[in-house]
């Protein structure tokens, strides 16, 4: 029988929630065909293995690097471009790589506001000395340090050259089977793909359309939706429309709406203007003097708008961040 070298796959989590790293085990039994095909050679979460031994390894070393989580500390940046080097292929895996995710939201102030704000003002704090963290501080045992946390929450292609994409909160099972299997079959498709469906959410969603216009919005506890109509179309909110499917619309499944995990549909730039520009298109008003003045009124309903709207997508929108003014 031939002896087929394995592939050497890499794990790393950046600024994320850590599901990403849970995602990997929810392909289940699929988990040993992976074992069987490749050996990980790094994956802080799961083995014991320091950054020295990546730095040691030759680049190009690792067949794939899947990295998850946004770039918002030197550190993170550090190990994205480390990774980069040392991988022949580097998948930006989950919504924070892919569009900044959660933590990109963060991008609505800077450093110094998010510091005073956590350590300095909160009712919670007990902070006398308004100590807040440094980069270096030193103690009877040595020196302690920090990596120094920016102003901007980035993606990872802001950071480093991408190979894909694997889209999600965190990316559906079958997706992350589906892309294993094809770099063990070296099927991947070209460069800068995004490795999930083409269609939307709304394409994957069983609920029915009727085109009904709105003239409220609903927040999720305020009614209890039907399960067999669309959840837009009864004034919840859902992302649906804008969204990149492959997900098998699990959370609409469920009677909740989607909030946008999986990024822009395929050919849209801007998420959170697709999805404005979605909901404006099903307001109960005729003309065009009675359209715009009833979209603001309907707007002006929504709580959240940036949280709503840009919940996964801040970092990689047009906007990117808020303009802090000294």
């Amino acid at each position: 029988m031939e002896n087929v070298e394995k592939l050497k796959f890499a794990f790393y989590w950046a600024a994320s929630c850590g599901g990403c790293e849970i995602a990997v085990l929810d392909i289940n039994e699929k988990i040993l065909d992976v074992v069987a095909k490749a050996d990980i050679v790094f994956w802080p979460v799961a083995i014991d293995i320091k950054y020295k031994d990546v730095e040691a390894m030759p680049d190009k070393h690792v067949d794939v690097c899947f990295f998850n989580g946004a770039i918002r500390t030197e550190e993170q940046e550090h190990m994205a471009k480390l990774l980069r080097a040392k991988s022949k292929v580097l998948v930006a895996f989950g919504s924070c790589a892919c569009q900044g995710g959660i933590p990109g939201l963060a991008n609505v102030a800077d450093r110094k506001e998010i510091f005073e704000t956590a350590y300095l003002q909160s009712t919670s704090t007990n902070n006398p000395d308004s100590v807040t963290p440094k980069t270096s501080f030193v103690v009877m045992e040595g020196e302690l340090k920090l990596p120094e946390l920016f102003d901007t929450v980035k993606t990872l292609d802001q950071t480093v050259d991408i190979d894909y994409y694997l889209p999600g909160c965190p990316p559906h099972s079958n997706l992350v089977a589906e892309a294993v299997e094809a770099i063990a079959k070296n099927e991947l498709p070209p460069k800068g793909a995004v490795l999930a469906s083409e269609k939307s959410v709304c394409d994957e969603c069983p609920r029915k359309k009727e085109d009904k216009k709105i003239s409220k919005i609903n927040r999720v506890y305020e009614i209890v939706p039907d399960p067999e109509k669309c959840l837009l179309e009864q004034g919840i909110i859902c992302m649906g429309p804008a969204t990149r499917g492959g997900c098998e619309a699990q959370c609409v499944n469920a009677n909740m709406p989607c909030t946008g995990c999986g990024g822009p549909c395929p050919n849209e730039v801007e998420q959170g203007a697709a999805m404005m520009s979605a909901l404006l298109s099903i307001l109960g008003v005729d003309g065009e003097k009675e359209r715009a003045h009833d979209a603001k009124k309907l707007i002006a309903q929504v709580k959240d708008p940036l949280g709503t709207f840009y919940k996964y997508s801040l970092p990689a929108s047009l906007i990117r961040r808020r303009i802090m003014k000294s």
